[in-house]
């Protein structure tokens, strides 16, 4: 019954169809920067914390220790080898990536030059903070996930161990990607704190417990790579 009345119904011009195809495109693109500035308000409420470095910044300032590179370049490279990793792993590539390469670290300025805070010195307010702060980066990674166009380097790395260890939970895989990226951090002599230590285990437990309550499984979104993505607005 409801075939034969598709079938009465006259087609759609392919014109609007196109139009709201590109249309749907660049909702996607300001759904990645939304989700981007939520995550980066997160990342900004870790720093504001001021008991640790993360295990990624950790490895980045043993990088810069042990060689001639400052920290800003160290996390270039990081950032590069990430994505050659992904590549590896056939995860997708897409403008979600760029996206994220672009705004998150400049988000994340933003929310640190604004801030009117005073710097923290209190370890419980610390510990406090930095469990927000893992709360708003995880909801912000499933804003931009659920937009379809691939992840940042390192979230297309961790959705990429996920999809290899499917019985285990995402944010158990986190656990485990953050712990080597500590361990290796801190043989290189990255500096190590209490709150290293709570983002190595407390972000993934987080990111469980946030996507279990909003029902969200980042291995079960379809990306679009960037060829894909090209094809559909030059269509």
């Amino acid at each position: 019954m409801i075939q034969k009345i598709q079938d009465m119904m006259p087609p759609i011009p392919h014109r609007i169809t196109k139009r709201a195809g590109r249309r749907e495109i660049f909702r996607q693109w300001l759904q990645i920067a939304w989700g981007l500035l939520v995550f980066a308000f997160g990342v900004h409420l870790t720093i504001y914390a001021n008991i640790g470095l993360a295990p990624w910044d950790c490895l980045g300032m043993g990088i810069a220790r042990q060689t001639p590179l400052n920290y800003g370049l160290a996390m270039t490279m990081i950032a590069v080898l990430i994505l050659i990793v992904d590549l590896l792993l056939k995860e997708r590539i897409g403008y979600g990536t760029v996206i994220d390469a672009l705004l998150t670290g400049n988000f994340v300025q933003m929310f640190n030059t604004l801030t009117p805070l005073p710097e923290n010195e209190s370890l419980l307010l610390g510990i406090v903070a930095m469990l927000i702060g893992f709360v708003f980066m995880a909801l912000g990674m499933c804003i931009y996930m659920k937009a379809g166009q691939c992840c940042g380097p390192r979230d297309a790395l961790l959705v990429g161990l996920g999809k290899r260890m499917p019985a285990v939970p995402i944010g158990a895989v986190q656990i485990i990607l953050w712990g080597v990226v500590l361990l290796f951090g801190w043989i290189l002599g990255g500096p190590v704190g209490i709150g290293t230590l709570i983002g190595t285990v407390g972000a993934g437990v987080v990111m469980q417990i946030v996507y279990h309550w909003i029902r969200f499984e980042p291995r079960e979104i379809k990306h679009k790579s960037i060829a894909e993505v090209t094809h559909l607005l030059r269509s």
